[in-house]
């Protein structure tokens, strides 16, 4: 273990805390996911719509949402073009769109129409035009985390604005993330990137640990993306194989619906 002055030595480097709270925030995911499939299937009975593990979903979500914008500002001070930001966000969202297609197929009356992935697609493309903001991007956040709690439980006679956060009434869906309040979250990681990690360097001093240990605990916290893509086919997977009676009458619900 090497103790140096990270304000000097981390500019073109991965900074170890923040990959860290990434795998935090994914073992929190892949854990919300299991116990959410389990009760979907209904091979458990837990309550993932409300109460502790309600909350326990949005705090990971809301880790991964404030480290983003962390690390686009981080990423474009280190030289990253906006293009590059553009172009990540419109992948995101294509995989959110994949997500959609596949929900409707399984879960027609509350198939993803705005889940996590369109939000950080939106989010991505949206960002670049908040850089260097700072105390701007503070108070916007807030502004938009307090409106998007005033949505929140709220319905209305509309839809077309259901990807800001205005539910339309009997809305249900497996997974939404409206930029009303999310973007506000992910302005004020935004913030903090410029408070704590100026021009790409750390404002402030912490160890730089260099051993296997920390490699393998940050490991999934450098492919955050991936991840979350992958853990839907082992999931359910593995509960197929555990439970096959559970998940086929899905598949078959699924495969009536395609033209062939």
């Amino acid at each position: 273990m090497a103790h140096t002055t990270a304000s000097y030595v981390s500019r073109h480097n991965r900074f170890w805390e923040i990959d860290l709270l990434r795998t935090i925030a994914i073992t929190m995911m892949v854990t919300f996911h299991v116990l959410y499939l389990l009760n979907y299937f209904d091979i458990i009975r837990i309550d993932v719509h409300y109460g502790l593990w309600w909350w326990f979903a949005r705090l990971a979500a809301g880790t991964f949402i404030f480290l983003a914008g962390i690390s686009l500002t981080i990423s474009h001070s280190r030289g990253k073009r906006i293009s590059s930001f553009m172009l990540r966000g419109l992948k995101i969202f294509a995989w959110g769109m994949a997500i959609t297609l596949t929900t409707w197929l399984v879960a027609r009356t509350a198939y993803v129409r705005f889940g996590i992935l369109h939000f950080f697609g939106i989010a991505f493309m949206l960002g670049p035009f908040f850089l260097g903001f700072r105390f701007i991007n503070l108070i916007a956040g807030i502004a938009l985390l307090a409106i998007g709690v005033y949505l929140r439980g709220m319905s209305f006679n509309f839809s077309w604005l259901l990807w800001l956060g205005f539910m339309p009434y009997g809305f249900r869906t497996i997974d939404y993330f409206p930029l009303l309040p999310w973007f506000g979250l992910f302005l004020m990681g935004m913030f903090c990137s410029e408070m704590l990690y100026p021009q790409g360097n750390r404002r402030f001093n912490i160890p730089e640990f260099n051993n296997p240990v920390l490699s393998v605990l940050t490991l999934p916290g450098r492919h955050p993306f991936v991840i979350y893509i992958a853990q839907w086919p082992i999931l359910i997977g593995a509960i197929f194989a555990l439970h096959p009676e559970k998940i086929l009458p899905y598949v078959e619900e699924a495969l009536s619906y395609l033209p062939f």
